[in-house]
């Protein structure tokens, strides 16, 4: 099947097919006498799969590991354990991230008059003019760092 039929099939833009291929995740396509891309149902069936990882938030290279596992059939599933731990510790960390900067923003949005004046906490914030020893700055400070 063209690109455009593999990509319909497996639900990932041709455009994204081209950079996998780029980037190894699936094998170069074979090419029709006019040179057009051909794919097979294995390799839609590895897109599927490419793009089911990519929901989950796997790197590139956790995906080409996951691949790799997924086609040896000799593979331990302690391998793809330990891929799929090591990924969840990461979005916890990024989880926790999001969730520290979201303190933060409401805080300072809390602190905010936000009427007509041109003074804005906010601002402030981000651009580091607050004078030291600022409540609001400390306070800040203190809701981004409290490792939440």
């Amino acid at each position: 099947m063209n690109i455009g039929a593999a990509a319909a099939a497996s639900g990932v833009s041709a455009k994204m097919i081209r950079y996998y291929e780029a980037n190894g995740l699936i094998p170069a396509a074979d090419r029709s006498e006019a040179g057009y891309r051909l794919y097979s149902d294995r390799d839609v069936h590895t897109l599927r799969f490419i793009r089911r990882a990519r929901d989950f938030g796997f790197s590139m290279a956790e995906i080409a590991d996951l691949i790799s596992l997924w086609r040896d059939e000799r593979r331990a599933s302690a391998d793809v354990r330990r891929i799929a731990l090591s990924h969840v510790e990461d979005l916890e960390a990024r989880a926790a991230a999001l969730l520290a900067m979201s303190r933060t923003l409401r805080h300072l949005a809390s602190c905010c008059h936000g009427d007509g004046r041109p003074d804005c906490p906010i601002l402030d914030d981000l651009a580091g003019d607050v004078l030291p020893g600022a409540p609001l700055r400390r306070a800040a400070r203190d809701v981004s760092h409290d490792g939440v």
